[in-house]
Parts: structure tokens; C-alpha cells; sequence
């Protein structure tokens, strides 16, 4: 577990698990029987899926689907399983769902028309073959995390200060995995 200056974030980040992996390879079996053919490929996506990265033990699970157009199918599907859905959080690319209380899981489904599934595959990949910049993230996080006002941690989703960089560190990960492909 790493401990920062204020014991009460100390929960917040853990030290990698691997475990994470088996309980995304669970959950993804449950979303798998109830979504059956609409799931075109489901992915560990997230700080969780990648390997020696401290993260908060929130599994962030993407599904790749034909088509997000109908919400009410995957809401009224998932529901059952105690996935909430999260219009607030939701946007045209992709249909956000939580799971737990506190929040073990993130759920996002997108389709091929819309970034979000290449952006995240791409970022999760780039990252699990460069380790350089796992730690360079890593602290990117931490540092942030301590910058963070308690008002934030009801839900660091929102926390501008805890999400400061982070758009930029994945922006420069996604040109570095261009110029990799050239």
C-alpha cells in the first residue's frame, strides 16, 4: 500500500495486484452472459490493467459493442448485475456505468465510430511495453493526489486538480505510439 503525507488518502492507491486481473476475467464472464452477442470484444482497460502501476482498485472495464445508440438495452441489462448507470459521466463516445459500493468497477461501452476504444487500447498497450513511463504516470497521479482538496475525494472523477496532466501525459503517450507505427 503506498501511504502519502494524509493517512486518510493512504486507501486511494495500492501497489499493483495481480489479482486486478482475475477480477476483471470474472466480471467481464458475468457482462459477457448478458450482453451475449452485442459485445463485439471486452477489455481491461485503466490503470488496473497495467502491469507494477499503483492505482485506486477501481477495474475499468471497456466493451466494444456495434452500436450505442440504444442505452436502455445495456443499462437494463447490466442493472441486474449492480451496474448504475451514469448519464452525468457519459458522453456521445461512450455509455459509463459503476458497480459497488465504494466503486469496484467502471463499465465503458463504445463502438468503432467513435476514439474512445482506440485511445484506450492504444494507451493501455503503449504503457505495458514501455515501463519508462509507467512511473513517469504513476507520479504524475501521486504528486497530483496530494495536491488534492478533501472536498475532491467524494469522487475524484470530477477532482480538476486530481485530473490535472493526466489528458496531457495520455496525449503524449498516443503520439509517441504514432510515431511508433511509422
Amino acid at each position: 500500500m503506498i501511504v502519502d503525507k494524509n493517512i486518510n488518502r493512504k486507501y486511494l492507491f495500492q501497489d499493483y495486484d495481480p489479482g486486478w486481473a482475475i477480477k476483471f476475467e470474472n466480471e467481464a464472464l458475468k457482462i459477457k452472459e448478458v450482453l451475449g452477442d452485442q459485445i463485439l470484444d471486452v477489455q481491461h482497460i485503466g490503470s488496473t490493467s497495467i502491469q507494477n502501476l499503483s492505482a485506486k482498485p477501481i477495474i475499468d472495464i471497456g466493451i466494444l459493442t456495434p452500436s450505442i445508440q440504444d442505452v436502455q438495452f445495456f443499462t437494463s441489462r447490466l442493472s441486474p448485475l449492480g451496474y448504475d448507470y451514469k448519464p452525468d459521466m457519459s458522453s456521445m463516445e461512450r455509455i459509463f456505468l459503476r458497480k459497488g459500493i465504494p466503486v469496484e468497477y467502471h463499465l465503458s461501452i463504445t463502438d468503432a465510430r467513435y476514439g474512445f476504444w482506440y485511445r484506450n487500447i492504444t494507451f493501455r498497450d503503449y504503457l505495458r511495453i514501455h515501463p519508462e513511463f509507467v512511473k513517469e504516470y504513476e507520479e504524475l497521479k501521486k504528486n497530483n493526489l496530494l495536491e488534492t482538496p478533501e472536498s475532491d475525494f467524494e469522487d475524484l472523477s470530477f477532482s480538476k486538480i486530481y485530473n490535472n496532466g493526466k489528458g496531457d501525459f495520455v496525449q503524449k503517450i498516443l503520439d509517441l505510439a504514432k510515431l511508433d507505427l511509422k
